[in-house]
């Protein structure tokens, strides 16, 4: 795993994203010597975006604008 301080990363940030992107080795950021936060890579994701995921899921679509339940059916209504 990298390390690299803060304000190295500060000047850097972009680069090192870039560069994370390609080699998918995690970068650990230091303040001080010590250890504050970790960078890492997004896991896979299969090819599939996570907006369109449930698409083709929906089976009908009868009536978008009745109620899911009817009055009568809350035990609050009676």
């Amino acid at each position: 795993m990298k390390k690299m301080a803060a304000t190295q990363f500060k000047a850097r940030c972009l680069r090192v994203i870039k560069q994370m992107k390609a080699d998918r080795q995690p970068v650990t950021i230091t303040n001080r010597g010590e250890p504050v936060a970790v960078l890492s890579p997004m896991p896979p994701t299969g090819g599939k975006s996570p907006v369109g995921a449930l698409r083709g899921s929906v089976l009908s679509f009868d009536d978008p604008f009745s109620p899911a339940a009817q009055p009568s059916d809350w035990s609050v209504n009676q």
